[in-house]
């Protein structure tokens, strides 16, 4: 079982293994992010540790049943000389809803309405959105453990690097949560980055190949623009106040 210890081989393998489901978590861990702001402030650490543990379960799981998983890359039916299988068909069921959902949350922050103390009428409930989690941590984890698999031969290489990969982001979750609701700009931003992630499934479960690569940098240079306006907008609030306080100490 740890004979792959002693290949230089196969400890590159695992850190560009690693650094893989790390990416490919990115997507992951923004959609529990924004899931999780919609509960009350007492429960979101809880649910993003469950979240995220349901993501390594699920990861784990289906690592353990390759043959489950690479059988469901043969073709169960045709569509207009399309073929489908049942992993084409868990990518668009996945996008479809990654879709929804994300509009819907789009929709739902560039509402204007008044919030009681007590919380909103559409705020989710706790269940309801462990569930949400534990749906797209299917999809996520499918694309994760097919990567893996063609990347690496031993098992125990990708059990490592699922699980390190999931402690990274476990680490890093409440900080981009945090940041996400702290910068409405940056959610909205993380919302079309999702809805991006959407069609690229619904796409690949069309056997349409759409390189991720090129969204994760349209992304990178559209949050590093938006980095600089939130700089700019902090200055220029900044600048604001010191000016209204020397007007009234003047």
């Amino acid at each position: 079982m740890f004979e792959w210890m002693a290949s230089p081989e196969a400890w590159v393998a695992l850190s560009t293994l690693i650094a893989l489901e790390i990416v490919l978590g990115i997507d992951n861990i923004i959609f529990i992010s924004i899931l999780v702001g919609r509960l009350p402030e007492s429960q979101r650490q809880k649910a993003r540790q469950i979240g995220l543990g349901l993501a390594m379960v699920t990861r784990l799981a289906l690592l353990f049943s390759l043959t489950w998983v690479m059988g469901l890359v043969e073709p169960l039916f045709t569509v207009l000389g399309e073929a489908i299988s049942g992993r084409d068909i868990i990518l668009i069921v996945g996008g479809l809803f990654l879709l929804a959902k994300s509009t819907h949350e789009i929709h739902a922050s560039l509402e204007v309405e008044e919030h009681s103390e007590g919380g909103s009428a559409k705020a989710a409930s706790y269940t309801a959105i462990l569930l949400q989690i534990a749906a797209l941590d299917v999809v996520f984890s499918l694309d994760s453990v097919i990567t893996a698999v063609g990347l690496v031969d031993h098992l125990m290489v990708m059990v490592i690097a699922i699980v390190v990969s999931v402690g990274v982001m476990l680490f890093s979750a409440k900080a981009i949560g945090n940041f996400v609701d702290a910068n409405p700009t940056i959610k909205i931003l993380a919302l079309a980055f999702l809805l991006m992630i959407g069609l690229t499934l619904m796409a690949e479960g069309f056997d349409v190949h759409v390189p991720k690569g090129y969204i994760y940098f349209a992304m990178a240079f559209s949050f590093a623009v938006e980095l600089l306006n939130i700089r700019m907008r902090n200055k220029r609030a900044s600048a604001a106040l010191h000016l209204q306080k020397k007007i009234k100490d003047g």
